[in-house]
């Protein structure tokens, strides 16, 4: 979900989380059969807690059914799954910019979808400012899938099984726009990512053990990567200026929903979670590689009005990493690959 948010858009977004609410008809839990029904005891506390939405089993299954459904989009090719996989952390393998309809190329890199019930602001530039909003961008937008709200709902009413699925779980019929967005959010706020290595490590669980090699590459990154990538979450959900380019012509970034200059340049920081597997890297998916990424710290930084702090220290721009604190740093990263979530197969399309 890559799409770039104007202020006009960014009301209709807003207006669509106003929609009359409804309630659920099934409430029970059943931690053993959804995801993410259990929360990390490593993480903070959520911004999209679990009484917000409820998860049931029947809203989390049409909550997946719907995430890998094309007809969601204006030609029914591109479903939410074609340019968000599992098997790397709901990217896009491989892809600098995301695939709408009809061969279309998006402008930005389709970020990892994980942990986003700790998320208060989601996409690149912060253009959405609620999980159960968020799907409306994509689509929505010409360059991904292009349809909109109304023909979305109308194709679900017209289904031979979405009415009665829908009823089971919200207790009414026909299916509207805030059905829809609610139950996309059971699906999405599952996507928990709390089971790698270095989890079992600070859980002080089994399989746990972090080598001598990685425990260094860990205090880097306390050292030199943080605040920006703080917390279990690897992440403090900011949006930075972390030094891609001198100007901002090509994307402004934040500044695009804010429309301040102060913001011009700043991108929202990703997590460090399953990094291994999101390549190509930053915003506009430049990077094909985590050993550019630390490159460009090291000495690829471009100074701009809007370049963070935290780049910016007596004097020098970057952040100085010898060979042994990226080797060591590299080592550590890979413990935040989190094999059970990336192949959950009640997270897959055909479980």
């Amino acid at each position: 979900m890559t799409t770039q948010r104007t202020p006009r858009v960014l009301l209709a977004v807003g207006l669509a989380a106003l929609l009359v609410a409804g309630c659920q008809s099934e409430v029970e839990v059943a931690p053993e059969t959804i995801p993410g029904s259990v929360l990390p005891a490593n993480f903070p506390a959520p911004v999209y807690g679990l009484d917000q939405n409820p998860p049931t089993k029947a809203g989390f299954e049409l909550g997946r059914t719907l995430f890998y459904d094309p007809r969601l989009s204006r030609d029914g090719t591109i479903s939410c799954g074609s340019c968000h996989q599992q098997f790397v952390a709901f990217a896009h393998a491989g892809h600098t910019l995301s695939h709408g309809i009809d061969g279309l190329l998006g402008t930005r890199n389709a970020p990892a979808l994980q942990n986003l019930r700790w998320q208060r602001t989601f996409l690149w530039d912060g253009g959405s400012n609620h999980l159960e909003t968020m799907p409306v961008a994509p689509l929505t937008d010409a360059h991904e899938m292009d349809e909109t709200m109304e023909n979305v709902v109308r194709k679900l009413n017209a289904d031979a099984s979405y009415p009665q699925r829908f009823a089971v779980v919200f207790g009414s019929k026909p299916i509207d726009s805030y059905q829809l967005l609610r139950a996309l959010a059971q699906f999405t706020a599952s996507l928990t990512s709390a089971n790698s290595r270095y989890d079992h490590y600070v859980r002080h669980e089994s399989g746990g053990t972090l080598t001598p090699v990685e425990l260094r590459g860990l205090a880097v990154l306390t050292q030199k990567c943080t605040p920006c990538h703080s917390t279990d979450l690897f992440t403090d959900n900011s949006y930075r200026n972390n030094g891609l380019d001198r100007t901002f012509a090509a994307d402004s970034g934040r500044a695009r929903i804010t429309q301040l200059a102060t913001d011009r340049g700043k991108f929202k920081v990703p997590s460090l979670r399953n990094v291994f597997r999101t390549a190509p890297y930053m915003h506009d998916g430049r990077f094909q590689t985590l050993e550019q990424v630390l490159d460009h710290y090291d000495h690829g930084v471009q100074p701009s009005p809007t370049l963070d702090s935290q780049l910016q220290t007596d004097g020098t721009i970057g952040i100085p990493l010898s060979a042994q604190e990226k080797t060591d740093l590299l080592a550590f990263l890979q413990t935040l690959t989190d094999e059970q979530f990336l192949t959950d197969k009640r997270l897959s399309e055909k479980p």
